[in-house]
């Protein structure tokens, strides 16, 4: 199976100006996904996709193909995430190459223990499933089980429909989230079906160690109190 790593980032930035290329502890914040990418086996390349030219020659850098250059319209905030590996996907079609998964990476998830995306493309293979996520998971006194919904009367309903609250913590089934860290698609399920997760999706559970999804300066500070510990194990 060949899997394309694909890494978008754009220069537009609400919350934190230009955090693509930021400096966390010493290296710019796209260099920690492009690391993670370059160093898996399991990706036949890796492409980095944008908008800005200053940000392409960053990934270029640091190992990454930059075969194309993203629409502006593909740059904003309204952009999917999906419209940008079809694009993607698609371009390299037409410059002759083809993938049969997608692995996309995201820039504000930098902290990607050595290996795990090698682990999380083996286990998407063994699964045969249409896709694959990572995944935290949820404390359970916030289990979807025991989250309560309003009603239009102004009362509240269990979130999952059921009429009788499980009683014991000991007796609610597991529960995950997206931790934004890796997902892998099947290409024909993202031409195809316009999906990045089809009708089966696994999942590899991820350290929540290492979780943050930066978006804000609070976020921004996690990952600042994170970087100089991954970094130190990464060089171990």
């Amino acid at each position: 199976m060949k899997v394309l790593g694909l890494i978008p980032a754009r220069a537009g930035s609400k919350g934190i100006p230009q955090k693509n290329r930021k400096l966390l502890d010493g290296k710019p914040l796209l260099q920690y996904t492009l690391d993670s990418a370059t160093n898996a086996n399991s990706l036949q390349k890796v492409v980095f996709s944008s908008e800005d030219s200053e940000l392409q020659n960053l990934a270029k850098q640091f190992g990454a193909s930059v075969p194309f250059t993203r629409p502006m319209e593909l740059a904003s905030d309204t952009a999917t995430s999906l419209a940008v590996v079809q694009h993607a996907l698609n371009t390299l079609q037409e410059q002759g190459e083809t993938y049969d998964a997608v692995c996309l990476l995201q820039v504000t998830s930098p902290f990607r223990q050595p290996g795990v995306i090698d682990k999380a493309i083996q286990q998407f293979k063994e699964k045969g499933s249409d896709s694959l996520v990572s995944v935290l998971a949820v404390p359970h006194e916030y289990n979807p089980h025991w989250v309560f919904e309003p009603t239009a009367e102004g009362f509240l309903k269990i979130a999952t429909g059921e009429d009788t609250i499980i009683g014991r913590r000991q007796d609610l089934p597991p529960a995950f989230i997206r931790d934004g860290s890796i997902y892998i698609t099947k290409t024909e399920v993202i031409l195809e079906q316009n999906s990045l997760y089809g009708n089966s999706i696994a999942y590899y559970p991820n350290d929540s160690e290492w979780h943050v999804n930066i978006d804000t300066p609070a976020d921004w500070e996690r990952a600042t109190s994170l970087a100089e510990k991954y970094n130190r194990e990464c060089a171990e």
